[in-house]
């Protein structure tokens, strides 16, 4: 038979709980946080930020009846801190904030709810773009971060679609015809019952239209994914036919890519564009491309665009090394460094990969021989902690799998992990000048 506690304790003296005893402690919110806490600083760095906007699309004001809103800088704080502590759900943060001192700290009182937290995330990506664009230029403008050397790479992020929901074109056809139907049914189902269990029609009606919706953006992104099906089996004989392409019908805009572990999976391919001296994001990205082909140039030239400057040197793996791309780079000025392709079997050969080809433009033959020296491949070998290091931060905050729908709201949510990244950096830079980290110069201007 099993012993009692007190039994199983003996003669052995312990410090037992005492739950019952009635006690009045006087303590504030600010006194049970250390006056060193990190939340301290996320705070401090939301309230230096320029939110103006956010404050304008409030309806209620001294001067206009309406409920008080949430302090938009109380999500804002949420949302940085609990991504720098690679938590992700709206659901989990709301439920932090009524059980977790540093949580219920930023509130001070004020009652949050998972949907206003999740809505705020979403709807506020190109704010938070702004911000980090923002602080990236005002270090430039200061000579801090130099942009004279970038490194671009791109990582695959799991999309929230289900691998069984990636329908053909007549399939699809066949969930648009039977959704319709069934909205149809609601919809009459609706008009002729009594106010019995309105609610709960109601959010069937709304969640009917919604599939609707989506099925029809994924016939629409279906259209695309054919024309490009039938111009690459054009020239291709019937057996190295691809196979018919798929959309779809939870997350029309995500697609079926390689990941790392050689597994095919539904994904969007996100892509960082950073500092190789400060080890900063400068600039980000969010596509449903898989390959990295075609994506050099358009990255490049948003960040020439963003900060009105054109760097030296810019640096990328093999995927990216490819005619186009780099020549647009070399003609604009800048020194491209990456892997030739097939490279290491040439080498292995007794092949020169280094070596001029014929019919290729003097732009992409310049940055051939290029790589073949021993400079071009000491300053390519920098490519791997600047691009990979910020990737692996992002995934270390909970960058795995999107838990929203869509480019823009997926874009949203790479923005805030690109930002909490650069906040962690701008903590542990220093101007040698005056001693001051990056953060405390961003926090005084």
């Amino acid at each position: 038979m099993k012993k009692s506690k007190r039994a199983q304790r003996g003669n052995a003296r312990v410090k037992l709980p005492e739950r019952h005893q009635v006690e009045m402690q006087l303590m504030s919110l600010d006194e049970m946080v250390r006056s060193d806490a990190f939340v301290r600083t996320v705070v401090k760095y939301v309230d230096s930020l320029d939110l103006s906007e956010l404050y304008d699309r409030i309806k209620a004001t001294v001067d206009h009846v309406g409920r008080d809103r949430i302090d938009p800088r109380i999500l804002f704080s949420l949302w940085l801190f609990a991504t720098l502590e690679g938590i992700n759900s709206g659901r989990k943060i709301a439920e932090l904030t009524e059980r977790d001192v540093a949580y219920m700290w930023i509130c001070g009182g004020v009652s949050v709810n998972y949907h206003t937290v999740c809505d705020f995330r979403k709807d506020h990506g190109e704010l938070v773009e702004r911000i980090l664009t923002d602080s990236i230029a005002v270090l430039h403008q200061h000579d801090l971060v130099k942009l004279e050397t970038l490194a671009q790479d791109g990582m695959r992020v799991r999309a929230s679609a289900g691998s069984g929901s990636f329908r053909r074109q007549g399939k699809l056809k066949e969930c648009r015809k039977l959704a319709e139907l069934y909205l149809q049914q609601l919809k009459e189902e609706s008009d002729s019952d009594d106010d019995e269990g309105k609610g709960g029609r109601s959010a069937r009606l709304r969640a009917a239209t919604e599939k609707l919706e989506r099925i029809e953006q994924a016939c629409l992104e279906m259209e695309g994914l054919q024309e490009r099906y039938i111009k690459r089996n054009k020239t291709k004989s019937t057996e190295h036919h691809r196979s018919e392409p798929r959309a779809s019908t939870t997350d029309p805009e995500a697609r079926r890519m390689k990941m790392g572990d050689n597994g095919f999976r539904p994904a969007m391919n996100v892509l960082f564009s950073n500092d190789v001296d400060a080890l900063l994001i400068v600039n980000v990205d969010v596509t449903n491309v898989g390959s990295d082909a075609g994506l050099l140039a358009p990255m490049y030239h948003s960040v020439c665009t963003t900060y009105g400057t054109v760097p030296k040197k810019y640096l990328a793996d093999g995927g990216f090394s490819k005619k186009k791309g780099v020549t647009e780079l070399e003609k604009n000025g800048t020194h491209f460094y990456g892997k030739l392709h097939a490279e290491r079997k040439q080498l292995e050969a007794g092949k020169d990969p280094y070596q001029a080809r014929s019919r290729e433009n003097g732009y992409f033959t310049a940055f051939r021989e290029r790589m073949g020296t021993q400079e071009a491949q000491d300053i390519y070998r920098k490519r791997a902690a600047a691009a990979e290091f910020p990737n692996a931060v992002c995934r270390n905050q909970g960058l795995r799998q999107f838990s929203v729908r869509g480019i823009a709201k997926a874009k949203a949510q790479v923005m805030w992990h690109a930002l909490a990244y650069n906040f962690r950096r701008f903590g542990k830079l220093v101007d040698e000048k005056t001693g001051r980290t990056y953060r405390e110069i961003l926090m005084a201007i």
